[in-house]
């Protein structure tokens, strides 16, 4: 079943934010209707850099390559601006759904772009998205790859504008909007009440849009909600425990953070097969 088949109205598809292949292969277990290759995580964790345009479509595309091969879970995989102008949108959009994603958000932000819950975004003009979302829409091999656009224009812009440029996109035969940053509930239902297409909710800890419950985003009209920054936000609270405790005790006797089994990572990254393969062959 297609990702496509899985979105309507009164049903919300939760996928948690995947940065890496132990993130990757930790959600991947969970049954999840989708996972979401986060920009934000895929860059601080292969380039140690902000989400401020400077990773390169190579990058990010092998990336995407990584994570959708190594898991079975459908990825949505976030492809910033499209990197550059309307060849170089074509080129990602077919690139992404080689790699093996099953859909591509792509945002409206000039380049380069920032991370969706900071302050100084500039968007293009709206046609230029417009024309993007008609270039991603006929580079795509398959219907079935969804294509997400999403408006930053919200925070620096105003609600009306980013509900104008939704409409733009709407009408230029985007699959998904993506209203960023909305600052309220009340915002975030007058996104969804204004569209017949499914619209995505950002949740983010401590960003700028409150994070609701599965029911709130469902009554409120959302059809898919991602959470980008759970996963490495947990993941640096973790490690900032525990190397703080090294660093204070000299040893991990004291650390307060829980610890994933050792056995268990074992089996995580996969050592069962090479068990196996060694009883095969090398034996």
């Amino acid at each position: 079943m297609s990702l496509k088949t899985k979105l309507k109205p009164g049903a919300l598809l939760v996928a948690p934010g995947v940065f890496d292949m132990i993130s990757a292969l930790s959600a991947d277990r969970f049954g999840f209707d989708a996972l979401y290759m986060t920009g934000f995580g895929a860059v601080a964790s292969h380039l140690g850099l902000p989400d401020a345009g400077l990773a390169s479509y190579t990058e990010m595309v092998s990336r995407v390559a990584q994570i959708a091969g190594g898991t079975k879970t459908p990825l949505i995989a976030d492809g910033d601006t499209g990197f550059g102008g309307l060849l170089n949108v074509e080129r990602t959009v077919k690139g992404y759904e080689t790699a093996g994603a099953v859909a591509i958000q792509l945002e409206d932000q000039e380049f380069p772009k920032k991370c969706g819950h900071t302050l100084g975004r500039r968007v293009v003009p709206v046609e230029d998205m417009v024309n993007k979302i008609k270039v991603a829409r006929d580079a795509r091999d398959s219907a079935d790859f969804l294509i997400i656009a999403r408006t930053d224009s919200r925070t620096g812009y105003g609600l009306d504008e980013a509900l104008k440029r939704a409409d733009a996109f709407a009408k230029a035969g985007t699959d998904v909007l993506f209203v960023e940053s909305p600052e309220s509930e009340e915002e975030m239902a007058k996104v969804c009440s204004s569209f017949d297409l499914p619209c995505l909710a950002n949740m983010v800890e401590g960003g700028r849009t409150p994070v609701l419950s599965r029911e709130r985003l469902i009554e409120i009209g959302y059809q898919i909600a991602i959470f980008p920054g759970t996963g490495f936000l947990a993941m640096a609270a973790a490690l900032d425990s525990v190397y703080g405790t090294l660093k204070e005790t000299g040893s991990s006797v004291e650390a307060t953070a829980p610890l994933y089994p050792f056995e268990e990572m074992t089996r995580l990254m996969g050592f069962e097969k090479v068990w196996d393969f060694e009883k095969t062959y090398a034996e």
